[in-house]
């Protein structure tokens, strides 16, 4: 029995793939063999050495360090496109909340008095309220991974245009859009013909505070701007100087914080994104399947950190990873001394290299410990 660690409470669906007959799903450990985390920030967490994965149901990051895991040995997992339908609807809703001015509506009708005049009213203040449909206006997508295609294909059945830029977008994702996805190669051309703009990439160097003066400057007069990826892709206060004076007509984020409340025309979700029972038990069970194949296979599947590896088991096995030149060659040396090699895999991410092993026997512990003392990990599984 192997202790799985839970930093958040998640569906219970990963019992079904993280079974009881070989694991235990607990709240703490002495000696787990990995975590589990969804927001927990894992920061300042002291992580055991029994440690050798970490799996995040959801695809952000941020929330766990992940240069000291590699540093560690430790394999982040992450669950690209668990959750997409639920954020692709929210943004939809933002679409809505962006282009009429329902949310301020809303607000309004419950302020009025509960009266015979109530209807008189309404029909007298609702011309307040007038908004543009969406149909037939532009979409700027910044960032066409999961959530960014699905989000075209709704905006596409609505009657949008779609224009989109990805600089990462690869010929097999690219291959997967709606073709009446306009792909433009520069964030300019997104900027000039969209009348609303939606972001959905991580918050990276490149990337914090990609809404600033200068990115808006180019925009339409009146662009609606939809933020269901990270908070620090906005500059909060050149965001709040185009807001007021209108050069944006409204913000709908799903990122919250002290700058952005308080103004009509910024619109906030409480992070609402994946908070569907769906979209949990989707993003639980593909961690929790991450986890099963990498502790029982040694397979690598969504990994943020080591190269991404699965290979068909033949035999006992062995993993290595590496960060050195000739790591093949030389955990090849240590490998055969005592054992034969029936099969070996590799792959490399950056100085990273990641070897599985399948050999006609168990190598034995000294061999373990030698591959320990020369490499950044290695396992026998």
């Amino acid at each position: 029995m192997q202790d799985i660690v839970k930093l958040n409470p998640i569906s219970s669906k990963v019992n079904d793939i993280l079974t009881s007959d070989n694991y235990a799903i607990v709240d703490n450990s002495p000696n787990p063999i990995a975590i589990l985390v969804r927001s927990f920030v894992m920061h300042e967490y002291p992580v055991q050495d029994s440690v050798i994965a970490v799996a995040r149901a959801g695809a952000g990051v941020n929330n766990i360090p992940i240069p000291e895991m590699t540093q560690k040995g430790i394999c982040v997992f992450n669950t690209p496109g668990a959750n997409a339908n639920a954020v692709k609807e929210l943004v939809i809703c933002g679409l809505l909340l962006g282009s009429r001015r329902i949310y301020n509506a809303i607000s309004w009708v419950q302020g009025l008095e509960k009266n015979d005049e109530l209807p008189k009213a309404v029909e007298k203040g609702k011309k307040a309220f007038i908004g543009p449909e969406i149909f037939g206006k532009t979409l700027g997508i910044i960032g066409l991974g999961a959530i960014g295609r699905l989000v075209a294909d709704s905006a596409i059945a609505l009657g949008m245009k779609i224009i989109g830029y990805d600089p990462f977008l690869t010929d097999a994702a690219k291959a997967q859009l709606n073709p009446n996805v306009q792909v433009v190669d520069n964030l300019d051309a997104i900027y000039a013909a969209s009348d609303y703009i939606t972001l959905h990439v991580p918050a990276t160097n490149d990337t914090k505070g990609l809404i600033n003066k200068d990115s808006i400057a180019k925009m339409k007069d009146g662009v609606v701007i939809i933020n269901c990826a990270r908070g620090e892709l906005f500059n909060d206060a050149d965001l709040l100087d185009a807001v007021n004076s209108g050069k944006v007509a409204r913000v709908i984020t799903d990122l919250p914080n002290k700058n952005l409340t308080g103004n009509e025309n910024i619109v906030t979700f409480p992070h609402l994104g994946a908070s569907t029972p769906e979209a949990e038990d989707n993003c639980a069970v593909m961690a929790a399947n991450e986890l099963k194949e990498f502790i029982e296979n040694g397979n690598v599947i969504n990994s943020v950190n080591f190269p991404n590896l699965k290979a068909p088991r033949n035999g006992e096995r062995v993993t290595v990873l590496a960060n050195t030149e000739n790591a093949i060659e030389e955990a090849t040396a240590i490998v055969g001394k005592d054992v034969v090699i029936l099969a070996t895999n590799s792959a490399i991410r950056g100085n990273l290299t990641y070897i599985i092993f399948d050999t006609d026997k168990k190598i034995p512990k000294e061999t373990l410990l030698a591959l320990n003392d020369k490499f950044v990990k290695a396992r026998m599984i």
